[in-house]
């Protein structure tokens, strides 16, 4: 009879139940020593995004680099080209030795260079240029470790926003899901969005589910406001996973992984 008066869930059972199995794919194929040492809560401050740009090019370049750079794929095979100089490519053959990503990664192998472009129109859009470079990064990833996610290859761009969530960048995926058009649309421009699968909720969720393991106390700190309440609401039902969960793998990440 006081049903309405409860507070309706983050996601459906189903929804957060293939986030949590995307994400622990992500850490079983991905370089999970690498997620467990090095990956950290990439926000979109100075700290981690530095330097000035005289022109949409130079910025464009600087972004790659330092996205490149917190994926741990500094040591890939991944080159930047301009709009409209994209190539038909194939993916090359690759092979690594001594971890899949970090300066301990060495490519050994490679057939040929892997070429990613970018949106100019995100140039004013900072945060959609990220989010869009960390998705193509992870695409990439998935594609050499050759392993579908959770149901298979209908998934894969929506498994690709995982990765990029693991990452670290879950706080700029979670921004640009959405990009309010303001009160009269002049500064709006369709153009500049990034593609997104998963929805706001979703991208929250996993963004709390890297701030638990990690014991990252800033998830919120770059967030958009009406973001937060996803995000309190994600932390509360994956503390209580961490305490009821029947999966083995999850109750180990969640609680080992604590700092």
């Amino acid at each position: 009879m006081l049903s309405w008066l409860k507070p309706s869930p983050l996601l459906t059972e189903s929804e957060q139940q293939w986030l949590l199995d995307a994400f622990l794919w992500a850490f079983e194929h991905f370089d999970a020593d690498y997620f467990r040492n090095h990956s950290r809560l990439v926000q979109p401050s100075n700290e981690f995004f530095q330097g000035q740009s005289s022109s949409t090019e130079q910025m464009a370049a600087q972004v790659f680099a330092q996205v490149k750079a917190h994926s741990g794929l500094l040591n890939w095979p991944i080159q930047l080209l301009g709009p409209g100089q994209m190539p038909e490519q194939q993916f090359p053959l690759m092979r690594f030795s001594g971890a899949l990503r970090g300066e301990q990664a060495h490519c050994v192998e490679h057939s040929h260079a892997i070429f990613v472009s970018y949106n100019p129109q995100q140039i004013n859009q900072p945060q959609d240029l990220i989010a869009s470079y960390a998705q193509a990064f992870a695409r990439i990833m998935i594609y050499q470790r050759g392993v579908l996610p959770p149901g298979g290859e209908a998934m894969i761009g929506a498994a690709t926003e995982v990765v990029a969530s693991f990452f670290g960048f879950g706080v700029m995926l979670s921004n640009t899901v959405y990009q309010f058009r303001g009160g009269c649309g002049k500064c709006y421009n369709p153009y500049a969005n990034r593609a997104s699968e998963l929805s706001e909720q979703q991208h929250v969720f996993l963004l709390a589910l890297f701030c638990f393991i990690k014991g990252e106390k800033q998830g919120t700190a770059h967030l958009k406001g009406h973001l937060r309440s996803y995000y309190k609401k994600a932390h509360k039902v994956i503390s209580t996973l961490a305490n009821h969960s029947p999966n083995p793998m999850l109750l180990s990440l969640l609680s080992k992984e604590q700092v």
